[in-house]
């Protein structure tokens, strides 16, 4: 909840806004919402399960060289949300 939150305050800033300072990705409360076991297996599926790791690496790649870190966070943010609408749908 506390993660959704943060989020919906996130979307009502401007891109200026995130442009000019830098989502607390670290040691900030939402970090503690992360469950470090599902952080550990996304990880092991984006570098080390080869079917994932195919698919995914260059994907990342690719996000990671277009986007600045506010633009990375926020599709982070927004994917989560998408992945906690799913499981609300179930």
């Amino acid at each position: 909840m506390r993660l959704r939150r943060e989020f919906l305050a996130l979307t009502k800033m401007t891109g200026a806004e995130l442009k000019g300072s830098p989502l607390p990705l670290v040691d900030g409360e939402s970090v503690y919402c992360l469950n470090q076991t599902q952080l550990r297996e996304a990880r092991r599926l984006v570098f080390s399960e080869p079917a994932s790791c195919r698919r995914l690496g260059p994907e990342l790649a690719r996000l990671e060289e277009t986007f600045d870190r506010n633009e990375r966070a926020a599709l982070a943010f927004v994917l989560i949300d998408r992945l906690l609408g799913d499981v609300s749908r179930r």
